[in-house]
């Protein structure tokens, strides 16, 4: 099993001195480590997606207005908020799992700094001002948003029951490009349902890599990903969830920009293609067997989803 480091009291072993640690009210820290919050990197994950698809979305209507400014920030708050209710939910779901796997065991609910009960009380409150932020969109993107809820439910339980836990979580934290772009057009088409897709495969190429930190826990108790199905087949399924990214996300920007110049659809296209060049660059540094350079890769996933965004937002003003 991999070993950890000797972290301090209440920390969690593969997020330890981060700013919760070492500012957040003592009080307040075990939730805050509940939502991750010291591990800001899902938040980025969940919201990334987002921001494509509202540059994109300007892309497609040539309409930038302020309740697009409205978006942005609120999209944020909400990515936060919802990223912490569902590793909130997460935990709940899989404290007796957590328990048993080195890495999760320090967690606030298997360690017992937090009840059930506290948990359940600090989702539901995450939820209600995530729900608030939801209902300033309009009517289809606030539909979009009940509807997120079904794969955020099931997330937890997918590596109890498939090898493709991960095609869930994909679902779930791309989920954002749909309904922001909703809110931004007020209606979705192919080019949205594209980026969403290309959005689902990008997550199976970063949490496939992530899983690798697992998977000797994983198989003694008997929990499923798509690390432990790939196994020394790896790279090869890695290689191909790159491919596809950087493809469906293309295919969205030329649906996106087909009434636009020939200017703007060229700078948006050098987008997915550079973001495809970050993967190729994880790709090549991807060893099964190091740790800590699965979770450095992991984590520079919150870069690679970046490089698109000034591609699209110029591309938006050519």
């Amino acid at each position: 099993m991999t070993q950890h480091p000797q972290i301090p009291e209440g920390a969690v072993a593969d997020s330890a001195r981060n700013w919760v640690d070492r500012h957040a009210p003592a009080a307040t820290q075990p939730y805050l480590r509940l939502s991750r919050a010291d591990r800001p990197i899902g938040t980025w994950l969940l919201y990334l997606p987002c921001l494509w698809a509202l540059a994109l979305a300007i892309l497609a209507d040539g309409r930038l207005g302020g309740f697009d400014i409205w978006i942005i920030v609120s999209a944020g708050v909400g990515a936060f908020l919802m990223r912490g209710a569902g590793c909130t939910w997460n935990d709940i779901t899989d404290r007796k799992i957590d328990a048993s796997v080195a890495r999760t065991r320090s967690r606030p609910i298997p360690s017992g700094q937090v009840g059930v009960r506290g948990a359940v009380i600090w989702m539901g409150v995450q939820a209600l001002v995530s729900l608030g932020i939801l209902l300033s969109y309009p009517a289809l993107a606030i539909w979009l948003g009940f509807a997120s809820v079904i794969p955020v439910l099931i997330y937890p339980f997918a590596k109890r029951f498939t090898w493709w836990p991960q095609v869930f979580l994909g679902i779930a934290f791309n989920w954002g490009a749909l309904l922001i772009w909703a809110a931004h057009a007020g209606s979705i088409g192919w080019a949205a349902v594209l980026l969403y897709l290309a959005g689902i495969c990008w997550t199976l190429f970063y949490d496939t890599i992530y899983a690798f930190q697992d998977v000797e826990d994983d198989a003694l108790i008997g929990v499923k990903s798509t690390a432990r199905l790939f196994g020394a087949n790896a790279k090869t399924w890695l290689r191909g969830f790159l491919t596809a990214t950087v493809l469906l996300m293309s295919v969205a920007v030329v649906i996106a920009a087909k009434d636009r110049s020939i200017l703007s659809l060229v700078v948006a296209l050098i987008g997915p293609w550079a973001m495809g060049w970050h993967l190729t660059w994880q790709l090549l540094k991807f060893d099964p067997a190091d740790g800590p350079r699965l979770l450095q890769l992991f984590r520079s996933n919150r870069d690679a989803g970046l490089i698109p965004l000034p591609f699209f937002a110029i591309a938006a003003f050519l």
